[in-house]
């Protein structure tokens, strides 16, 4: 009999671990019965055709109060979804979705659930998805103590967690990519026409939503110092959020003909695919998915050497380089130092930071040999992060869970 797994995750809505959620239930479903409990079906990004999804129906609220009641009813609602079902392990996707998977695996819950002593108990596995999920120490603690298995997407996360929580159930499993599909849908027909900037030679994309931590100020102001010297060179930035306020910036740079924010995509590749180079700004990232997307379509990428991902995506000797703040050309890519964190919309203010990612950007542009170079390394990196060496990791997981009961 099949393993059963239930993978819980607030939204299906563009962003990472979304992402995540729906490429893991893919590569489980010819080992184990697969379920994905989300609290909420507003604005579905993602292909679920053939996937069984429980929709709670409870999205998020406004107020403390309601907040907390909101877990609680949640926790109640998916406890009685594990016991109808018989859930063997529950998998769930950063804070919110934690929180629920934790309460949920509680005595009180799961009595109420079941209406009787000895229900069989879900292993309780969480999720810790992004460097920022650090800067809440209880939650981490709670997390740590109360589940079976902490998965990170990052080494640096597990150290950490182990250093600064003694917890010794954490482990890092590498987010999937499914690369022969990423291929496949860069080149999927019908989407060229429509694409911006088709047919320019010097595209720079980043992809990633209208949030001050993906730092996309930097990179517009970056840009504009390129544009002066490339004047065919264009920006597309892709992701969700009306992006106004970067708009107006473009334009007081006098760059809003070479730059476009065409909003949230179901299938992003074709116009990631575009792109001459990828360049990452982020103050921080968990795992950035995308950086391996760009990569696996032979795209040379820089990128911010922000606490999580990059150092470990871009460098075979991870120690090396991670936290080093330094212009580096590293084994798969280049890394640069994490930019300012204040946010500047101020055109007539372009900081020396901002002038050398410039700089490096233009390196990429100009030394056909430095471009040839990564982008054959990225192509080999992307390869080595395959959903089958995923899947046999967390199969190796279940059948460790199941030793230890």
């Amino acid at each position: 009999m099949k393993k059963k797994i239930m993978l819980i995750v607030p939204m299906l809505h563009q962003g990472g671990f979304e992402r995540v959620c729906v490429a893991t239930a893919r590569l489980l479903e010819p080992y184990y019965e697969v379920y994905i409990v989300i609290f909420s079906a507003m604005d579905i990004a993602y292909d679920i055709r053939g996937l069984h999804v429980m929709d709670i129906h409870m999205k998020s609220v406004e107020g403390k109060a309601g907040k907390v009641l909101n877990v609680f009813r949640r926790a109640k609602r998916v406890a009685a979804l594990k016991a109808e079902y018989g859930i063997d392990i529950a998998y769930s996707f950063g804070p919110t979705a934690n929180l629920v998977n934790v309460f949920s695996g509680m005595r009180p819950f799961r009595r109420n659930a079941a209406k009787r002593e000895g229900t069989k108990r879900a292993e309780i596995w969480c999720g810790v998805r992004s460097y920022m999920d650090m800067g809440n120490p209880g939650l981490l603690r709670l997390f740590c103590r109360c589940s079976d298995r902490v998965v990170s997407c990052s080494r640096l996360i597990q150290r950490e967690l182990e250093e600064r929580f003694s917890c010794r159930k954490v482990c890092t499993l590498y987010n999937p990519f499914d690369l022969a599909g990423i291929q496949a849908q860069a080149k999927e027909a019908g989407e060229k026409d429509r694409l911006p900037f088709a047919g320019c030679g010097r595209v720079i994309v980043s992809m990633g939503r209208q949030d001050d931590v993906k730092g996309f100020w930097h990179l517009l102001k970056s840009f504009s110092l390129l544009h002066r010297k490339y004047g065919d060179a264009r920006l597309l930035i892709v992701g969700e959020g009306d992006f106004k306020e970067y708009w107006k910036l473009a334009e007081d740079l006098g760059i809003s003909d070479a730059v476009s924010f065409p909003g949230v995509k179901k299938n992003p590749f074709p116009y990631l695919a575009l792109g001459r180079m990828y360049v990452m700004t982020s103050i921080n990232e968990g795992f950035p998915n995308v950086l391996v997307e760009a990569m696996s379509l032979g795209i040379p990428v820089i990128s911010a050497n922000c606490m999580t991902g990059p150092a470990e995506i871009l460098s075979d000797d991870f120690d090396a380089v991670s936290r080093r703040q330094e212009y580096l050309d590293a084994d798969y890519g280049i890394l640069v130092p994490v930019m300012e964190e204040k946010k500047n919309l101020d055109a007539s203010v372009i900081t020396e930071e901002e002038r050398k990612l410039a700089g490096q950007m233009e390196r990429l542009l100009s030394d056909e040999a430095l471009y040839e170079k990564y982008s054959r390394a990225a192509a080999a990196r992307a390869a080595q992060f395959s959903g089958e060496a995923y899947v046999e990791r967390i199969r190796e997981m279940a059948e460790e869970a199941k030793e230890q009961k």
